[in-house]
């Protein structure tokens, strides 16, 4: 597949890495030169350096024969105008770009069409980091949760704790604790190395367990691997931009939350805009405040703010007061493996939400769903069986029969609204929803390639 992406800071850059390892032809199109020979040395990519949203450069970047045109420049008015350019000048058959602008999203119905503005997929950072963070919410204790097949499905990814029933106990013992229950632990991260799992591994405290499993069924096996934690009742947020007002609108109806703003101006809008959450003018940083909003019975601590340092260093302080739970907003990749997992509980990248839900949509078959997992090492895929037993490689056979690339496993089935959790002697069928968790995703290609059935390559 041609692919043109407009934009090499960090979701432009992460995304090509991605997807140049999968036999794509890749052009990145950016005005910072040292950006783009930094890549290119890193990387087997072409790179044209000027304006995204100049019909000579985007011509000389190929979007004449491109398949995909991919905009995620800082601007979203510069992504609109090049989709737009794509579409009049070069028919370029897929454009995507990344939106972040509230005012813009909430017209999308009415601006982005083939008529007006013609985008064919929006990607909005804020909204998809805000639904990340009341899913972890709503599940006290995990690390990352992922859903698939219409919510129907989820991978959950927890750590192992004194105090779970399991712990200590082989996963073949899995089957007696919860009888009624199909799950499927399908990988154990131990010291900074993948464990496969086999019914004779122990689980230890420590463990950072994926396991995949019927979304109504996360609580109960979480429950199995740690202490069940109580369900939050009282969040504090620092920010005030689209992600922090948004969380906050979201889980003002059943939680108690507090927000604090720096700026006076911020606040007072803010405070205007919520209903029901308490708004603060103040600094996070600043310990009286903390004390006086008794930081000692939040539950969690969410510090949203676009600056890194300084959320990692008010949720450093909030932890060292009391708070039970930390979450913090992280651009920079770099710090986020410096910093989860100690003094601070999680870190939630606005890049890799984004990337996840770009390769949704430039993965090649009929891909549902792509979750980026463990901050980019590890991926579940959610792809559409079709075909028959003459022109699929899959449709009639057992799972246990199907050679998959090391590294790789289907987890789970979704088939007729029925949730099936994968084992050997399960027969794949033609219009099953199948979740594939892949730990090496430079297997993805074969993955994409064993599910397409032979019509596809006509």
């Amino acid at each position: 597949m041609k692919i043109i992406i407009l934009g090499a800071g960090q979701v432009g850059t992460t995304l090509a890495a991605n997807l140049v390892s999968e036999d794509n032809d890749i052009t990145l199109v950016d005005n910072e030169s040292q950006h783009l020979q930094n890549l290119q040395d890193k990387h087997d990519l072409r790179v044209v350096k000027g304006s995204p949203s100049s019909p000579k450069i985007l011509r000389d970047a190929g979007a004449a024969d491109a398949d995909l045109m991919v905009a995620v420049t800082a601007s979203d008015e510069t992504n609109m105008i090049a989709c737009q350019l794509g579409y009049t000048l070069f028919n370029t058959p897929t454009r995507i770009a990344r939106i972040r602008n509230a005012e813009y999203l909430r017209e999308k119905d009415k601006l982005f069409n083939d008529e007006n503005v013609p985008i064919d997929h929006l990607i909005s950072p804020e909204n998809l980091v805000t639904d990340e963070i009341t899913r972890l919410i709503a599940y006290p204790g995990a690390l990352q949760v992922a859903h698939f097949a219409n919510n129907r499905i989820s991978i959950v990814i927890v750590k192992a704790y004194y105090g779970g029933p399991l712990v200590g106990y082989a996963l073949s013992a899995f089957k007696e604790h919860m009888p009624h229950i199909n799950c499927r632990i399908i990988s154990i991260l131990r010291n900074d190395k993948l464990i496969r799992p086999q019914g004779s591994t122990i689980i230890e405290a420590g463990d950072e367990i994926t396991f995949i499993c019927a979304t109504e069924h996360i609580k109960a096996v979480m429950s199995e691997l740690q202490r069940l934690e109580k369900t939050y009742k009282r969040i504090m947020i620092v920010g005030s931009g689209n992600i922090a007002s948004g969380v906050a609108k979201q889980l003002e109806d059943k939680y108690q939350v507090k927000l604090i703003e720096r700026d006076g101006e911020k606040a007072k809008v803010l405070a205007e805009k919520l209903s029901k959450t308490l708004v603060f003018h103040g600094d996070a940083s600043d310990q009286n405040l903390l004390f006086e909003e008794h930081i000692e019975n939040v539950d969690v601590f969410l510090s949203l703010s676009a600056d890194d340092e300084a959320n990692i260093m008010s949720a450093l302080l909030a932890k060292r007061l009391g708070a039970k739970k930390a979450m913090v907003l992280i651009q920079r990749m770099a710090y986020i493996n410096l910093i989860q997992g100690g003094t601070i509980d999680i870190a939630v990248s606005p890049q890799q939400a984004t990337i996840s839900a770009l390769l949704g949509h430039v993965r090649k078959g009929d891909i549902k769903n792509v979750a980026s997992l463990r901050h980019g090492t590890a991926e579940a895929i959610e792809l559409v069986v079709h075909g028959d037993s003459t022109t699929s490689n899959v449709v009639g056979r057992q799972i246990g029969d199907i050679k998959l690339p090391v590294g790789a496993m289907i987890a789970a089935i979704l088939r007729k609204n029925e949730v099936i959790i994968a084992r050997r002697q399960v027969v794949i069928e033609e219009g099953d929803s199948v979740i594939v968790y892949i730990n090496d995703k430079k297997s993805v290609s074969e993955i994409e390639k064993l599910f397409q059935p032979s019509a596809f390559f006509i």
